[in-house]
């Protein structure tokens, strides 16, 4: 009697050890799935910088051509050339 009465015991551990590990399984799982997520946000900051760097670099190697500097007092500061018109549209 007393063999089954251990059988039965042993049984119940393995049970329990099998069920906690399930759970630690499960828990580990959605830790992997959040990382990867936050790995992804990541990376695509990343990428987002990686072109933002390189339209940077291409206006420091741009920024001694006579176009590219017409094109900035142009377009962000507002100057005009002589003899050039600038028409506003105002019916907006």
């Amino acid at each position: 009697m007393n063999f089954k009465r251990s059988s039965l015991l042993s049984r119940l551990v393995v049970l329990i050890l099998l069920v906690f590990v399930a759970i630690t399984l499960l828990n580990v799982r959605g830790q992997i799935q959040s990382a990867e997520a936050e790995l992804a946000q990541y990376q695509a900051a990343v990428d987002q910088q990686r072109e933002t760097n390189a339209a940077l670099e291409e206006n420091i190697a741009n920024s001694a051509d006579p176009d590219t500097v017409l094109e900035v007092a142009k377009d962000k500061m507002g100057l005009v050339e002589s003899g050039e018109v600038i028409f506003y549209d105002t019916t907006n």
